[in-house]
């Protein structure tokens, strides 16, 4: 096989998998440990990969500073933000205090609601109308309204949020990162994600498994800060920093 063929195999696998072992690539490309073993150092002097002890990780995406409005962001991955939406709104229980943050997966948790005696706040519009709607106590945050994520932002939003104290808080994150926590584009949602998050007892990240290893402008917590609610376990190379939580 060809060592440009070799090369984009092992990238693909990578891409699918965020790690892959020297053993997977013999049996994927037909070469030998050497052979596999040179591809790795070439791919990773170019910068394609990180080479580590018996394969390769992914290298995290580099930041971005765009983002998608809510309406392209619920064509990706519907399916799994429900799968993740579904066990989150399983955690609210009788009495609870929520924050729920601005958000497509976080929006499909009101689908599946089923404890009414519950008092939301919530700096999305769309989420408190729906929340109303369905009959809850809820809060509405003030400030500035983001036109892409339809989010409250500003000082107002983080003002109000300061004298809450919440018995659970539901987080979106554009990026999850080792190195950089969760993080998201503007520094403006960000500053209300962190005093939101400050103010909670327990803390949860709704994310589906795409976020991992993306880094996006802005963070606004540590990994250990939160505990992740995915669709299916990620990487082996988050075993250890973070709590995570495969919605079932």
């Amino acid at each position: 096989m060809l060592t440009e063929k070799r090369h984009e195999i092992i990238l693909q696998m990578l891409k699918e998998k965020n790690s892959i072992s020297v053993s997977e690539i013999k049996e994927m490309t037909g070469g030998s440990d050497s052979t596999v073993r040179r591809d790795l150092a070439t791919l990773d002097k170019a910068g394609k990969l990180s080479k580590v002890f018996g394969g390769a990780v992914a290298i995290e995406n580099p930041y971005t500073i765009t983002e998608l409005s809510v309406a392209q962001k619920q064509e990706v991955k519907p399916a799994e933000k429900r799968q993740i939406a579904r066990y989150a709104a399983g955690l609210i229980q009788e009495n609870d205090f929520v924050y729920l943050d601005a958000g497509t997966t976080t929006g499909y948790m009101i689908e599946y609601l089923s404890e009414k005696n519950v008092t939301f706040v919530t700096n999305a519009v769309d989420h408190a109308r729906r929340l109303a709607i369905e009959g809850f106590k809820v809060l509405l945050t003030g400030g500035e309204l983001k036109g892409t994520t339809e989010a409250v932002i500003g000082s107002q939003a983080v003002l109000s949020l300061q004298k809450y104290h919440f018995t659970k808080g539901f987080f979106g994150t554009n990026g999850i990162s080792r190195r950089f926590g969760y993080t998201t584009p503007d520094s403006s949602e960000s500053i209300v994600k962190q005093i939101a998050m400050e103010h909670c007892h327990q803390k949860y990240i709704l994310a589906d498994s795409s976020k991992f290893g993306k880094i996006t402008a802005i963070s606004f917590a540590k990994l250990e800060d939160a505990q992740i609610i995915t669709e299916r376990k990620p990487s082996k190379d988050y075993n250890g920093c973070c709590n995570i939580i495969v919605a079932g």
